[in-house]
């Protein structure tokens, strides 16, 4: 039976992914910085929440690192830790840049330190792309990134790339576009489109106050970019992928469709507040998952227009 630790089990990808792993017969690991006062509310949702075993894990310190790993004696390591909001990372970079490029750096040379033959994936992030001008990003498309966030992801990408090359390591980034579910906390601009909907519809005078409409995005469905992330490591050779739906709508799209399906004209209810607007921000995110179809087999199923309708149907 194969073991495997996730790290940031707590978050929307970690409990997907673990429930995935579960549904394939593997024992799952998950790591919080406090595994003894989180609440792990999405494995609870998931209804998963007792199968899987739980540790305490600083990816900062190398120290408790190197323990969760002597311990666990795991697989395979799926590193979906860290600071994960865009905004807040304007608010909070050297948090950021520790939790992601120091955190990921920890486990590359925990792993080399014990020499065992574990399979890494690590979150990588189409954020890490910057402004392609509307063109779809590869996985030879060069990185300019334009938040604390992309600039922390960008780093930990290159250290995977880096001991791979230099050490043999099995270490794979996953350059993931937006992927959104029921799990996203509403500090997330989908979910807070979604509950607000549903507040309006339910008789709320509130409005909706957003930041850029105009804004395009590639939005997939979480659920199966997780099987992305686990097909990854199943490959012969280690290798970086774009994952994506290979098509782009606008934000102000986006809230037109989750108002559409409660029965109402999103231009009553919305408004926008320059102060939501970033201090640099992307205009269009579009990615090409070519390679994710051709190496692993793995296509998206569900466009912008379904994710929006299944976030509304199970929130």
């Amino acid at each position: 039976m194969k073991q495997a630790l996730i790290c940031g089990v707590s978050g929307q990808d970690g409990a997907y992914l673990a429930q995935l792993l579960l549904n394939k017969g593997y024992q799952v690991c998950g790591t919080s910085r406090d595994a003894q006062m989180s609440s792990f509310q999405n494995l609870v949702r998931l209804g998963i929440r007792e199968q899987v075993k739980l540790e305490s894990m600083a990816l900062t310190d190398f120290r408790s690192v190197l323990q969760v790993l002597k311990k666990i004696q795991p697989d395979e390591i799926y590193n979906l830790a860290g600071q994960s909001s865009v905004g807040l990372s304007f608010e909070q970079p050297v948090e950021t840049l520790e939790s992601i490029a120091t955190g990921t750096l920890n486990l590359l040379e925990a792993i080399r330190f014990t020499g065992a033959p574990i399979r890494l994936y690590s979150a990588g992030s189409s954020e890490c792309f910057g402004d392609t001008r509307g063109e779809a990003a590869d996985e030879d498309t060069p990185f300019r990134p334009r938040s604390p966030y992309a600039v922390a992801k960008a780093a930990a990408f290159w250290e995977v790339a880096n001991y791979r090359e230099a050490y043999g390591l099995f270490a794979c980034s996953g350059i993931l576009f937006n992927h959104e579910s029921p799990l996203r906390p509403e500090r997330f601009v989908t979910q807070k489109i979604v509950a607000a909907a549903r507040r309006i519809a339910a008789g709320s005078t509130d409005p909706l106050c957003l930041g850029n409409l105009a804004v395009k995005r590639d939005w997939g469905w979480a659920p199966e970019y997780v099987e992305a992330m686990y097909l990854m490591l199943q490959q012969e050779q280690p290798d970086d992928y774009v994952i994506a739906t290979g098509e782009s709508y606008t934000l102000g799209e986006f809230v037109a469709t989750a108002f559409e399906a409660v029965g109402l004209d999103w231009r009553s209810h919305v408004a926008v507040d320059k102060s939501l607007f970033r201090p640099t921000d992307l205009a269009v995110g579009l990615g090409n998952p070519a390679q994710a179809k051709l190496k692993l087999g793995w296509q998206a199923q569900d466009r912008m227009p379904e994710v929006v309708r299944k976030m509304m149907l199970k929130s």
